[in-house]
């Protein structure tokens, strides 16, 4: 091959890198619209034909059958034979009993709450404001608190990616050092009711809104650790509970400003003992945008998303975080390596 032509090879390549970045929305959408007419799931357990398929979703068979083959391309489906199709090994990340499923996250991240205010991204360039607020007249978290169906939603969502990443945090970090570990707006208690399975020594405390803490609640009983772990209702801007040996905050202050982090933080502080400890458990973004490492993109997408949907909220660099910290009368010990399969790392900090 000559060089203009490698040129020209080279060129096209690159060309057809950009547009695919440039249609990736359409995915997005395809996904949501697979979601919501449950294709993985009603092709789980066996193949079936487009006419098939088409009666059971009620949808016009061939427009239908437009919306398979794309997902046959996205290698979500399969077509072991012409015209009937299963589902792929990625597809099934996608139905609704999977353990790690994605299904609730596909419907948040697509849906028109974040799709819209993503459309305004650059409002939040030029300003530094949320675009949610400017689209849908409220902060993120008001929204949520005044739509219950949405409430459900992301709080499922949250809970999909708990399920995942909480085998993986309980490994990262030393837990069976405490005794009484607080999770501070803990979720439905995914996360500590897993480090408390590891560790039979161990008590906790879930400290989250009236609204998630039933969730909580029924998630701590059916897992059979209602005598070593109770949940607390109440407002970390307010208050924490005292005299824990940790305060474990996970995906809390990448979602406010540096000044209600310290807020949040001082609370923490208050709360401690002299040998008590902060986890942290956030990404780390480095000082330097580097496009070869592991996770960075969604780091940076998560960063942007922050912009977008909060007011304040970012992710912060190591010395963000030491900044952070320091302001709010605690001192950085250690961070973890990356916890794996995540973007994560576990920060840990102790009383000044």
């Amino acid at each position: 091959m000559n060089r203009t032509a490698d040129h020209a090879e080279t060129e096209a390549s690159s060309r057809a890198a950009v547009v695919r970045m440039a249609y990736g929305y359409m995915g997005s959408q395809i996904i949501r619209t697979a979601v919501e007419l449950r294709l993985p799931d009603l092709l789980r357990d066996k193949h079936r034909d487009i006419d098939d398929l088409a009666g059971a979703t009620g949808t016009h068979t061939p427009s239908l059958r437009r919306l398979v083959r794309a997902l046959v391309t996205l290698e979500l489906l399969s077509e072991p034979e012409p015209g009937r199709f299963g589902l792929a090994p990625l597809g099934r990340f996608l139905t609704e009993d999977r353990d790690h499923s994605l299904r609730m996250i596909s419907r948040l991240f697509t849906g028109g709450e974040f799709w819209d205010s993503w459309l305004h991204l650059t409002h939040s360039i030029e300003t530094g404001r949320a675009a949610f607020d400017e689209v849908h007249g409220s902060s993120f978290y008001d929204y949520v608190g005044a739509h219950p169906d949405y409430a459900a939603l992301f709080g499922g969502a949250m809970a999909e990616n708990a399920r995942f990443e909480a085998p993986r945090i309980a490994a990262a970090h030393g837990f069976g050092d405490y005794r009484t570990i607080v999770d501070v707006g803990g979720g439905d208690g995914t996360l500590l009711s897993r480090i408390l399975s590891e560790n039979p020594r161990a008590r906790g405390v879930v400290l989250e809104t009236p609204q998630v803490a039933e969730q909580a609640r029924a998630l701590i009983e059916e897992r059979g650790l209602s005598g070593r772990c109770e949940v607390v209702e109440g407002d970390f801007f307010e208050g924490v509970p005292p005299g824990a040996d940790a305060y474990l905050l996970k995906s809390v202050v990448h979602n406010w400003s540096e000044e209600s982090c310290v807020r949040i933080l001082r609370n923490c502080r208050s709360a401690m003992g002299e040998g008590s400890r902060l986890l942290l458990v956030e990404p780390v973004l480095s000082e330097r945008a580097d496009p070869g490492a592991e996770m960075a993109l969604e780091s940076a997408l998560s960063d942007l998303n922050m912009l977008v949907l909060t007011a304040g909220g970012v992710e912060r660099t190591l010395a963000d975080f030491t900044v952070l910290l320091e302001t709010s009368g605690l001192r950085l010990r250690t961070v973890s390596d990356r916890v794996a399969g995540t973007d994560f790392r576990v920060i840990e900090a102790d009383p000044v």
